[in-house]
């Protein structure tokens, strides 16, 4: 069985999402130890920064193990619990025992408070996606320029026709691609 993480922090004031609006959804995708992880970290910083309420999820192909074996919520789910909750003042985790992997659709349902999902690491299951891609890593693409929203490289001779190319340290320039395409009324306004 496979295991879906939640966790969200408790706020005041709802999300335009709440009302009914369709929340994007944007894939970062890869190859491994292209700088995934490090650009999710800066567009989440350069979003939030600006007011928006950002989700994340991240994909893994292989079983993970978040809680802490011995404490209590990890004796729930090893005693046999299908759904265990840690619940604080600020904080709500979950972990859900899967018998099989959470669409996109499933996991948005779990961040349903937030003005934009990023995603790392979902390669074929999301639709709007950014490649990063690092010339020490690799000088090919793991998507074609189609399939591509944006590309994030430090490598001036990789050619994806119309798609925007940012440098690895321009978050900010990523952020305003992403709040102009998706987050247009900003985080108090109308999509």
């Amino acid at each position: 069985m496979r295991q879906v993480f939640a966790s969200t922090t408790a706020t005041s004031g709802a999300s335009s999402v709440a009302h009914g609006v369709a929340i994007p959804v944007v894939s970062v995708v890869g190859k491994s130890d292209s700088g995934k992880t490090t650009l999710m970290e800066r567009l989440i910083r350069a979003l939030t920064e600006r007011g928006y309420r950002v989700g994340s999820v991240k994909h893994h192909i292989h079983d993970f193990d978040i809680d802490v074996p011995g404490k209590d919520s990890w004796r729930h789910a090893k005693a046999g619990a299908a759904v265990t909750l840690v619940s604080s003042p600020s904080k709500l985790g979950m972990v859900r025992q899967m018998d099989h992997e959470a669409s996109l659709d499933e996991l948005l349902a779990l961040a349903h408070d937030v003005d934009i999902l990023l995603t790392e690491g979902y390669r074929r299951a999301g639709e709007v996606r950014i490649e990063v891609s690092r010339r020490a890593r690799s000088t090919e693409l793991v998507c074609e320029a189609s399939e591509l929203f944006a590309l994030v490289t430090d490598n001036p001779e990789i050619r994806v026709g119309s798609v925007p190319v940012f440098g690895l340290d321009d978050a900010a320039g990523l952020a305003d691609l992403v709040e102009t395409t998706f987050l247009k009324g900003g985080p108090d306004g109308d999509r």
